[in-house]
């Protein structure tokens, strides 16, 4: 099965593990076979599994009221807020980027996708938001 070397004391052990059933293992030191019973038995830890709850409402990249002209960019995936890149009062143009979520060890730019004006951040550098959060809002 499996093989090892140790020095103890200056000297050399060749140690062979030949079998291992419960708490009872066969193992050969320097050509000598010892059976060896062990006080307890070994416990195999298993790595438990996560499992992740599917989101309860689907990902809304852009929301766009018609009767107030406003529009809502919320996060598309859980992450930390990186960066901000503008203030409460900007004039945007589309394809500027509002602000840089960090997700997965990756920087992920958040980018107007229509023009207008920043009325509200949400958010602030080093705060954790989750897929759907509200980030900013546009007018």
């Amino acid at each position: 099965m499996k093989n090892f070397r140790f020095k103890i004391h200056d000297n050399n052990y060749k140690v062979r593990i030949l079998s291992h059933e419960g708490n009872m293992i066969n193992l050969e030191v320097n050509g000598t076979s010892y059976n060896v019973k062990m006080k307890e038995d070994i416990v195999t830890t298993k790595t438990p599994t996560l499992v992740r709850a599917a989101s309860k409402r689907p990902a809304e990249p852009l929301k766009v009221n018609a009767d107030s002209h406003k529009t809502k960019i919320i996060s598309p995936l859980p992450g930390t807020i990186f960066s901000v890149n503008i203030k409460v009062g900007d004039t945007i143009k589309e394809g500027d980027t509002l602000l840089v979520l960090e997700a997965m060890k990756m920087e992920n730019s958040i980018t107007a996708e229509k023009s207008g004006v920043v009325t509200a951040i949400h958010v602030t550098v080093g705060q954790q938001v989750l897929q759907n959060d509200l980030l900013i809002e546009l007018e």
